[in-house]
């Protein structure tokens, strides 16, 4: 569950977009309010914010948004118990309030509306209430045992390991075929499902690759070291000589154009050459 909170000027506005009919708008939480309107709401509001006129951002109003899944067959009352646990948690269980819930979505949510002035006319302080609303919305969460930030996060975190290993798995069979061209490597990506997308700056000069697949898309140095654009184009330049190459190219063929290579990528594969060569002299004990 996600909790969002900031402090707001327009009461009244506010409280009739949570109240909009067209939303399918549900009232699921009232606390020391009597009006049944907008403006009735917004007007009770008032008198308790006049106790002190200096405060401008006089309301707090909070989005807590349930998982997709969990807010499906949620009821009224059920809903109505997240927004009075929530105001516990944000300590502000002697303020008017009012809550939402929206469900012209596939993703139910409530908003909260309370006035930051209490019912003694003291200043609800709002430092911070962003990161509280998060906090506050995790515990709720737990409490009630709905599915927390951090378990989607969790989740999200594991399938795109997974996707990034499937991603670089494919690419270095790709690579066992020696492929001759980009074209070639960029086909039999396609082959496998994964779209390489060439990255070119304003200069229309290569700077490296991102790759799409399953509906992520991530660059080649986010999957693995292996799959940055240089060692890419090196491996490729490599395959289509008959000797070891001594100086990186300084541009390619894809699609029957000739695309310049970046200052900067082709620095990279001048580091990555002089590596190769500094580890085929370790392995022959050249120099020893």
């Amino acid at each position: 569950m996600i909790g969002k909170g900031h402090s707001i000027s327009r009461t009244r506005e506010s409280i009739a977009y949570g109240w909009n009919q067209e939303k399918d708008a549900e009232v699921v939480f009232k606390e020391f309010l009597a009006g049944d309107t907008p403006q009735e709401i917004a007007e009770e509001f008032k008198i308790i914010q006049s106790q002190n006129n200096r405060c401008i951002k006089n309301t707090l109003s909070f989005v807590v948004s349930p998982t997709i899944e969990d807010g499906k067959n949620m009821t009224r009352k059920d809903l109505g118990e997240i927004a009075k646990r929530f105001l516990k948690e944000m300590n502000l269980k002697n303020h008017q309030a009012i809550s939402f819930v929206h469900r012209d979505k596939e993703h139910t949510h409530i908003h909260i509306y309370v006035n930051r002035i209490s019912m003694t006319g003291e200043t609800y302080k709002d430092n911070f209430i962003g990161k509280r609303s998060q906090i506050a919305a995790d515990n709720v969460a737990r409490y009630i045992g709905l599915t927390r930030v951090r378990e989607v996060q969790q989740d999200k975190l594991l399938e795109l390991r997974q996707h990034r290993k499937e991603v670089q798995n494919i690419h270095e069979k790709v690579l066992l075929s020696k492929p001759k061209s980009l074209d070639e490597y960029v086909k039999r990506m396609q082959e496998h499902r994964v779209t390489v997308i060439p990255s070119i700056n304003k200069s229309n000069q290569l700077q490296g690759f991102r790759f799409e697949f399953k509906g992520i898309n991530l660059k080649g140095s986010e999957i693995h070291r292996s799959m940055s654009g240089s060692k890419i184009i090196l491996g490729i330049s490599q395959n289509n000589s008959f000797t070891k190459l001594k100086d990186a190219p300084k541009s390619l063929q894809m699609a029957s154009n000739t695309i310049q290579l970046s200052t900067g990528f082709i620095n990279k594969m001048v580091k990555d050459l002089v590596k190769q060569t500094i580890k085929r002299a370790l392995d022959t004990g050249v120099g020893f």
